[in-house]
């Protein structure tokens, strides 16, 4: 704190601060103790006095503050406002902070929206189903919406299957080999070449890997992936990549010479 002015002029209590920037006189009281901004003066009679620059700073924390920011990591954000490179580059940061914020509420808010869409259109209350999804929505994995056509044994096996990391790791590898099979059957690329067998191999090799051997569970994948009445984009393309799959799994099955189904009861 500077030296005692003999002239309060440019300069406001602690009571005018907090009724002009919106805080109690306690909070100020607090940031002072805990040093992120005290007052820069003191009058004749020993109130402490706030300066212009001390509610630029003020105004800096408190937008910190309702961006989430911990009062720590608030000191670590406050370079110092002495020249107008400083302030410059404060509020820049500012500004990037507040982007991020934006963009995640947005996603936020776009989980929420569509967790309430595929609340709706079940049948019964399922919080477990209801945490899958949202676990989902968070991992950005397009294909969530099929949570919801999912039994509890297919769920279970999820859950026991794939740690976040690996289901993510997993999920790459399936949009990656969906987008190729896209690919193949905008191009009109026979599905029996060695092209297509190719991709189909590695495709149904990520199938085995997701049952890990539970062969039951091939039915049950098969019926999910059906999609009688497209409603969205993600839809249209599974329709696609189905069409071209079902021809394509027929041959490779044929050249196996087996049929992973017979012995599941299922077709």
């Amino acid at each position: 704190m500077s030296n005692e002015k003999n002239n309060s002029h440019g300069y406001m209590t602690v009571g005018e601060v907090a009724k002009k920037m919106g805080v109690t006189v306690r909070t100020l009281q607090y940031y002072d103790k805990e040093g992120l901004v005290s007052p820069s003066s003191i009058s004749e009679g020993g109130r402490r006095l706030y300066s212009d620059k001390d509610l630029i700073l003020l105004h800096q924390i408190l937008s910190l503050k309702s961006l989430g920011f911990s009062l720590d990591d608030i000191k670590n954000k406050l370079p110092s406002l002495d020249t107008p490179q400083d302030v410059a580059k404060i509020l820049s940061n500012q500004a990037a902070d507040i982007k991020n914020k934006i963009q995640s509420l947005e996603k936020t808010l776009s989980s929420i929206e569509q967790l309430k869409s595929e609340v709706l259109q079940m049948q019964s209350v399922d919080f477990k189903k209801y945490a899958d999804i949202i676990v989902n929505l968070q991992m950005e994995n397009e294909y969530y919406y099929l949570i919801k056509k999912f039994d509890d044994d297919v769920l279970d096996h999820v859950r026991n299957q794939f740690t976040k990391d690996s289901g993510l790791d997993f999920l790459a590898r399936f949009n990656h080999l969906s987008d190729e099979l896209l690919k193949l059957k905008r191009a009109n690329e026979n599905p029996k070449s060695e092209k297509s067998q190719k991709i189909t191999k590695e495709y149904w090799n990520l199938i085995m890997e997701f049952t890990n051997g539970d062969m039951s569970l091939l039915p049950k994948l098969m019926e999910m992936g059906k999609i009688q009445n497209a409603t969205n984009e993600i839809e249209e393309k599974q329709v696609e990549i189905n069409d071209f799959l079902e021809s394509a799994l027929e041959f490779y099955f044929s050249t196996l010479q087996q049929n992973p189904f017979e012995n599941v009861g299922g077709n």
